[in-house]
């Protein structure tokens, strides 16, 4: 086939600033509506004049939006693809736990799409929903497509494991047969939104985009400690520890508010809670005996805890010994003085008062606490140890929690951080929302070119 002239319409492909799967389409040219048409009749939804957002519920996103990129390309439209939003096409991930384990990843990706397809006819009115119900397990529902010679369909599942189970010649049919099974719980209309589909909706409200000018150079800012340090992007520290680490494994729970990362030996977790406050708990790392075992021990950081001291727990993590200890391992005078000599060495104020053993700098502005009460259960994984940082231990910008079982060689890692550690100071994010300049060009008529390999 003799590939399309190129024409004059640039679409430039992006992550959406606030949904984690979602991707932006920004369109110039002069022919830029024939590229907007193709798009809009691809499932994308306009959100601000020539931009539109591609969102789903099977969050394959950046997969149709790949497929998209090399259909535009092939038309005749030049695409950019800006780096964060290839590094997601390049991803193979898997659905943690998935219902149907022998698909293929292919046939998980078919299975959604049909899944998708039924979302889509349902908002946008093609199909109508009658009643739903809850069969102890999950959502079913029937309903019949309009313009669709009438067929009614018998819908079982959420999301993006939505499937027509049954069919039927009229909706009255349909009813019955509905009425019959789930009478007790049956509901008139659609079923609430779930979490995935409410999100889903939030993505395409309308946005404002700003692209980013050029700023004067600023200098360099001063050096704070490490405790008082931005937070910066979580997200891209687990990135990068994943990329550097090939003996930990991504995996995807049911909605994308969470990702999990499980070293190979499956007794090392990390939790990563997306898109939390900053007072409540981003991370949790916990360690096992055995794959099947209880927890040795867990340790908990909230979402504004700085960088430097995620990166020295990932860091400690990444050693091959960060669950060097036994379920019910005492803690005694020799752990606690091993997990707090940075602490000590640098000057911080030691006080004990009952229950309680604390560290905290000279300006009162960072602590560590140790709790002597819950060390004394060590089997039940209370929070023995808290580091936090703020205008006082009673009103902390973050916090860290530990178990007692906890590796000192971990807690006096962490304690090294805090103590000695330097960083930028902490900047306030502005409520501007800035589309990356740097992308990669896929020029007119040219294929996708994907690595020869992906990272699981």
């Amino acid at each position: 086939m003799t590939p399309a002239p190129p024409i004059d319409a640039h679409v430039r492909l992006d992550t959406h600033p606030t949904h984690p799967s979602a991707v932006l389409a920004v369109l110039t040219g002069s022919q830029s509506q024939i590229t907007h048409t193709g798009l809009e009749a691809a499932g994308w939804t306009v959100v601000a004049e020539n931009v539109l957002v591609l969102v789903r519920i099977d969050h394959e996103e950046p997969y149709w939006a790949k497929d998209a990129a090399t259909r535009l390309a092939a038309e005749g439209t030049t695409v950019d693809i800006t780096p964060r939003l290839q590094a997601a096409m390049d991803e193979e991930w898997t659905w943690a736990r998935y219902p149907m384990p022998r698909c293929t990843r292919s046939e998980i990706r078919q299975i959604s799409n049909e899944a998708q397809k039924i979302h889509d006819d349902i908002r946008h009115g093609q199909l109508l929903i009658h009643a739903h119900a809850h069969d102890g397990h999950t959502t079913v529902a029937v309903g019949t497509y309009l313009g669709r010679n009438g067929k009614s369909v018998y819908l079982h599942s959420e999301d993006h494991l939505r499937q027509i189970a049954d069919t039927f010649d009229s909706p009255a049919q349909a009813l019955v047969a509905f009425e019959k099974v789930h009478a007790a719980d049956m509901r008139p209309g659609p079923a609430p939104l779930t979490d995935t589909e409410r999100s889903a909706a939030e993505a395409r409200t309308p946005l404002a985009l700003t692209e980013a000018n050029p700023e004067p150079a600023r200098p360099e800012p001063e050096t704070v400690p490490a405790y008082a340090a931005d937070a910066g992007d979580h997200d891209a520290l687990l990135n990068a520890f994943l990329d550097a680490h090939g003996d930990w494994e991504k995996w995807r729970t049911w909605s994308d508010d969470t990702t999990h990362a499980i070293h190979e030996s499956q007794t090392l977790r990390i939790e990563r809670v997306h898109e939390t406050p900053d007072h409540e708990t981003a991370w949790t790392v916990a360690a096992y005996e055995t794959p099947v075992s209880d927890r040795m021990w867990v340790l908990t950081a909230t979402g504004a805890t700085p960088a430097p001291v995620v990166e020295a727990l990932l860091d400690h993590l990444a050693d091959g010994d960060g669950w060097d200890t036994a379920l019910g391992t005492p803690v005694d005078e020799k752990t606690i003085t091993a997990a707090t000599q940075p602490l000590s060495n640098a000057g911080w104020t030691h006080t004990v008062e009952g229950r309680w053993i604390r560290w905290t700098t000279p300006a009162g502005d960072a602590g560590v606490q140790f709790d002597a009460f819950a060390a004394q259960h060590p089997t039940q994984n209370l929070a023995t140890w808290t580091i936090w940082a703020g205008p006082g231990a009673d009103r902390p910008t973050w916090t860290l929690t530990a178990s007692p079982s906890t590796p000192s060689s971990l807690l006096a890692s962490l304690s090294e951080t805090v103590a000695h550690g330097v960083a930028p100071p902490r900047r306030h994010p502005q409520p501007t929302v800035r589309v990356d300049r740097g992308a990669t060009r896929l020029p007119p008529n040219q294929p996708l070119q994907l690595p020869a390999s992906h990272r699981r």
